[in-house]
């Protein structure tokens, strides 16, 4: 689809030039946006001259960085082929992809996951795709890793799947009733009313996969179940897609015991953010302790994504940075308050 060679008359011996001709049944704008926004993004990220002209794209610059921009071109149009929709932030990874790993854009942005009320659900990330690589390869997956980085959404749509495709007969979705700020007890309802903000997320997940009109239907009959993590003790889960959400909020005995519930052609994905507990002072959390016990235990795979990962606003990736950045401050400067008698609020 490509061709490479040097131009002995337009450019300098230190550049090449390169061009790359599109299929005619890919039009341009879906390559290169409206009104070039896409071009633009392309264009922003390499030092090299970009022409089109109909479906023939030159580019002129270094051998690295022509060669770059023309193995981007064709894994966007291989994206397009698979039928994905390229926008700026697609591109972006894609590009990212290409500088920092040996994946390939278009086997990352072209899986799916699951087709579902008109849209279809990939993965965004390298990260991303190799944790449901694992989902599919491994009995128990911990997903970890900050907000907005698609841990419980991408699982979620691995067990709708499994549900679809008659691997297990039911999916099982739970939480840990923490009381982050609020005690259950001084809240006004029944425990159910209380306990439901807890689940509502994995209600809202749920929606976007599955006909909102069925969901009663599959709740009533079994095949789908959302409960608090305490329900799960003393029962064995067979034939079953378990999800056990906001991990990080469990406490060390809760994990065992969650654990040990696996039984017979059942799955386990684990999901949380251990920069975020909300358990009392002095409790463990689980899901910390958890990789010091099973690291290295087959069957049992850890994916840790990080904020290079999250699909939400540009500005939650940063927020998680600056986060990170100001807890490892406070992590190095604790010790030398302690030794000069304070501790750190």
């Amino acid at each position: 689809m490509s061709e490479l060679h040097e131009s002995r008359r337009t450019a300098p011996p230190s550049r090449t030039q390169a061009k790359v001709l599109i299929p005619d049944e890919y039009p341009m704008v879906s390559l290169l946006g409206s009104r070039d926004e896409l071009l633009r993004v392309i264009e922003g990220a390499f030092r090299a001259d970009i022409h089109v002209r109909g479906n023939e794209i030159t580019v002129t610059g270094s051998p690295d960085e022509s060669g770059a921009v023309v193995r981007l071109f064709e894994e966007l149009v291989e994206v397009l082929r698979s039928g994905g929709e390229l926008t700026p932030d697609a591109v972006e990874r894609s590009i990212a992809m290409l500088r920092m790993t040996s994946d390939r854009p278009a086997e990352v942005l072209s899986l799916d996951i699951l087709s579902s009320r008109g849209r279809t659900i990939r993965p965004k990330t390298v990260n991303q795709k190799r944790y449901v690589d694992a989902i599919d390869q491994h009995t128990v997956v911990f997903g970890i890793g900050p907000a907005g980085t698609g841990k419980t959404y991408l699982a979620m749509a691995k067990a709708v799947r499994a549900l679809q495709e008659k691997r297990v007969n039911r999916i099982i979705l739970t939480r840990p009733a923490v009381e982050a700020g609020e005690r259950l007890g001084f809240l006004p309802g029944t425990l159910y009313e209380k306990i439901d903000p807890y689940l509502r997320p994995l209600y809202d997940a749920l929606h976007d996969m599955v006909d909102p009109d069925s969901i009663p239907k599959l709740m009533a009959a079994g095949t789908i179940e959302v409960a608090p993590l305490a329900y799960m003790r003393g029962r064995t889960l067979n034939d079953a897609f378990i999800i056990l959400d906001e991990a990080q909020n469990s406490s060390a005995e809760q994990m065992k015991m969650f654990l040990t519930r696996l039984g017979f052609n059942s799955k386990i994905v684990v999901t949380g953010d251990v920069t975020q507990v909300d358990l009392p002072s002095g409790t463990v959390s689980g899901l910390r302790v958890v990789q010091e016990i099973l690291e290295g235990i087959p069957d049992i795979h850890f994916a840790r994504l990080s904020s290079a990962d999250v699909v939400r606003h540009k500005l939650v990736s940063e927020i998680v940075d600056a986060y990170g950045r100001y807890d490892a401050t406070q992590a190095a400067q604790e010790p030398k308050a302690i030794h000069r008698g304070k501790r750190r609020p």
